[in-house]
């Protein structure tokens, strides 16, 4: 088929040529193409009779369930701007999504109602809760709408807010060019679905990842998206048993579960053929271990909520670089920029990111947006990288990670990769803390493998055998677990050293 100008009219096309062909499946639950098609046309109609117009934002509240592609691509056939929200978002925090988006309606999964309910005081949206039962009932009692709102390709299709390091999270604006062109590169150039291809959910929907490398992905080929509402290893594994899996795209800590799951090798894996990581870097040794237990390869890339989010990847048809995250996808441009705006050819730089993926702004945040921008269009993604002759480039840090010890910058993904090479670390974070003498300090929380033995001396011993003096974390510490975001991401800002030292020299 030729390539899809709208995601209603991708999905209406899969009706037509496999209709009984499986597009979402949950444990028993299966929505054909055809059955897909229908439900969205149903939404769409009853956003409308609702007063839902085009432009109009509708929040979507709710996991991994089938309901999630249904909703999303109804609001979308209907014309209106969807703002997905994670579940596990509180009153306040849900407030300030509503208030900010100005949205009109909210679909809310029945288990989080609450959350919405008290978080939409003051604002004028009004909750919809969405339960499996009386959402298809009242679905079945709506006639669907034929009726596609056809879009500018550049009209906002979707606002994703930002996880909010600093300040309130702003709204990230998409276009339907942004995440279809996005969609289209992630399968035609990456992922490669075809056949009897099925991709395995898991990541959440409502943030960038889960829904162009796993949701629109597969509505673009045609493909399965079996569903996976709450991660671990081992149900991971069981549904690539159970659903014949071809395609996994996960965060580091997934692949670090997946790598150390002491019971992979009763599962019938032998559908499995290819994997994606983004989010954060994936240590090298991650990435070899997991190749060599179950004989997938990784691909690696990068991007943000801001790129839609692919930038850039390691190719299948190229040459693949561990510890790099490849090369800009097509239609996408990446460069690196010194501190003061200049381009940078050797050695450390800002990755600046312009090309058909890059959002049109933040929502009704101009002075956000102007600060995101350098004065010739380029976003500013706050990561620094480097490049090789070949065009690779390798992520060294957050921007904002960096770390300045007595005027020496330490970059801790250097000495996360150095940690995980012990036998006994399974994850690690290296993090600043603020010391009279140097101004910063080095810290790593460290989280050993189950059963393993490591001291906090042997660790910090282990990273000054291999670095310079400057680099080593004068402060170790053994944690049994590391505080992570709605897709597994570490979250750094939550990690403190403990009030006494348990490791220093």
């Amino acid at each position: 088929m030729s390539s899809p100008t709208t995601f209603a009219g991708a999905v209406a096309e899969h009706a037509r040529t496999r209709p009984d062909g499986v597009a979402v499946r949950l444990d028993e639950h299966v929505l054909t193409w055809r059955e897909l098609d229908d439900a969205t046309a149903r939404v769409a109609a009853l956003l409308r009779a609702q007063g839902v117009r085009p432009g109009d934002r509708v929040a979507l509240v709710l996991p991994n369930v089938p309901q999630f592609p249904v909703l999303y691509h109804g609001i979308l056939r209907a014309g209106a701007v969807v703002v997905p929200m994670n579940p596990l978002l509180r009153g306040r925090e849900v407030n300030h999504h509503f208030a900010d988006s100005g949205a009109v309606l909210a679909l809310v999964w029945h288990a989080v109602a609450d959350a919405s309910h008290a978080g939409a005081v003051g604002t004028g949206t009004r909750v919809v809760v969405v339960e499996p039962g009386a959402t298809a009932a009242l679905l079945a009692g709506v006639d669907p709408d034929p009726a596609v709102h056809v879009p500018d390709p550049g009209d906002t299709a979707v606002i994703l807010y930002t996880s909010g390091t600093t300040g309130a999270p702003k709204g990230a604006e998409l276009s339907h060019r942004n995440l279809l062109s996005n969609a289209l590169t992630s399968q035609e150039r990456l992922i490669r679905l075809g056949g009897d291809d099925v991709i395995l959910g898991a990541l959440p929907l409502f943030h960038a990842f889960g829904q162009t490398c796993a949701m629109n992905t597969a509505v673009v080929a045609g493909r399965t998206l079996s569903l996976l509402p709450r991660f671990s290893a081992a149900a991971a594994l069981a549904v690539v048993e159970r659903d014949r899996v071809t395609h996994f795209a996960g965060v580091p800590t997934m692949y670090v579960a997946l790598l150390n799951e002491p019971g992979a090798e009763e599962f019938d894996l032998s559908s499995w053929r290819s994997c994606v990581s983004g989010g954060a870097s994936l240590p090298v040794e991650v990435l070899r271990g997991f190749e060599a237990r179950f004989g997938v390869q990784i691909l690696e890339g990068y991007g943000l909520s801001e790129t839609s989010p692919v930038a850039s990847f390691n190719h299948p048809d190229a040459v693949r670089k561990p510890g790099t995250i490849g090369v800009p996808v097509r239609g996408c441009e990446m460069d690196l920029r010194g501190a003061d705006g200049t381009p940078v050819t050797e050695g450390v730089g800002e990755i600046v990111v312009r090309g058909e993926n890059v959002m049109t702004g933040y929502w009704r945040n101009e002075a956000a947006t102007a600060a995101a921008f350098t004065a010739d269009g380029w976003f500013r993604t706050g990561d620094l990288a480097t490049r090789d002759e070949d065009g690779y480039y390798a992520i060294v840090d957050r921007a904002k990670d960096m770390i300045d010890r007595g005027g020496y910058n330490v970059y801790p993904r250097e000495v996360e990769e150095v940690l995980h090479e012990h036998p006994a670390v399974e994850q690690v974070a290296v993090v600043g803390f603020p010391d009279p003498l140097v101004g910063e300090e080095v810290g790593a929380a460290v989280v050993l493998k189950e059963g393993a033995c490591a001291t906090p001396e042997e660790l910090q011993q282990h990273v000054k055998d291999a670095l310079a003096a400057y680099k080593y974390p004068r402060r170790v510490w053994i944690v049994s677990e590391l505080p992570k975001g709605p897709t597994g991401k570490i979250l750094k800002r939550e990690i403190h050293p403990p009030l006494e030292r348990t490791s220093e020299s």
